[in-house]
């Protein structure tokens, strides 16, 4: 019996540590060796960043340990240039996820309404556009938003316009490609909470003189809370660090983080710079989610 224990202790710590070992080789370690280049000074060499660690000796890599600095996160902070591209990524992504959330909605609240055969077919739809590549649907909107692209072609036929309209390489330009791209990891958790919703609340609340519209706000909308929560963090996260739709869209005037993290990295090749930029941008996306896990510990 004491063997068999054992052997079930010894399988129960095995799939236990599955998960931090997947954490500690694919987050821990890569997350240390960006921090330990932060905290380098640049140089004109190969990697382009002093000091390497010597692993020739304990005081070999004393030393390299030694000569590690906060220069990097000194000169963030004395440069205006950082902050107001953490701002304005902050700004973009919390505006995006709104606006996101405000097209969603719906669009999963008429999913999990639909009848029950239709609605696998829906769900297909709003993964089909993953089935594409990223990069080829953030292309697409240059052609249709640029000054003689399709919307406007469309709105000068219609007279809705008498000039084309000025979209590409604007802030809403950027908006448009954050909330396309990041649509459905809005509609699906938002979906999956509405369809759990049990059916015979509308109907007691209806029973008791409540109208559609007071059931939707008073049982409906809170109940999909964490569905809006979930899909929130995971539309807010990545719109933060984005690159490629301020690039490709917002142009040379549109300000982010991820933008200014890319030309550190390739164009300057300041590793040491870049890889500060990188860590105080984990440090910021870390208080979202730590407030999510605190939301959802209390409804538990």
């Amino acid at each position: 019996m004491a063997s068999r224990a054992l052997r079930v202790n010894w399988w129960k710590g095995a799939v236990i540590g599955v998960p931090y070992l997947w954490l500690l080789v694919l987050f821990l370690v890569p997350f240390a060796i960006v921090f330990k280049i932060s905290l380098s000074e640049t140089a004109i060499a190969q990697p382009p960043y002093l000091p390497v660690f010597d692993w020739t000796g304990v005081s070999a890599l004393a030393g390299s340990l030694r000569q590690l600095g906060t220069q990097s996160y000194q000169f963030l902070a004395e440069d205006p240039l950082y902050l107001n591209a953490y701002l304005s990524s902050l700004q973009i992504a919390a505006v995006s996820t709104a606006l996101t959330l405000l097209v969603a909605y719906p669009l999963a609240y008429a999913m999990s309404r639909a009848p029950g055969g239709l609605r696998p077919v829906l769900v297909m739809l709003t993964v089909l556009p993953f089935w594409t590549s990223f990069l080829i649907r953030v292309y697409a909107w240059i052609g249709i938003l640029r000054n003689e692209g399709y919307l406007n072609q469309f709105l000068l036929w219609t007279g809705l316009v008498d000039t084309p309209l000025t979209i590409i390489n604007t802030n809403t330009a950027v908006y448009v490609g954050i909330v396309y791209s990041y649509l459905p990891f809005m509609v699906l958790p938002i979906y999956a909470s509405l369809e759990r919703l049990d059916p015979r609340l509308l109907e007691a609340a209806g029973d008791l003189g409540c109208t559609p519209l007071g059931a939707f706000w008073r049982i409906t909308f809170p109940l999909s809370l964490p569905g809006v929560l979930a899909g929130a963090l995971l539309v807010f996260i990545p719109a933060v660090g984005e690159f490629v739709i301020p690039d490709l869209l917002g142009g040379s005037q549109t300000l982010m983080i991820g933008k200014t993290l890319w030309d550190e990295f390739f164009t300057n090749r300041d590793w040491p710079v870049a890889s500060a930029v990188a860590v105080l941008l984990l440090l910021v996306l870390v208080v979202p989610i730590v407030l999510f896990q605190r939301i959802q510990a209390r409804a538990a």
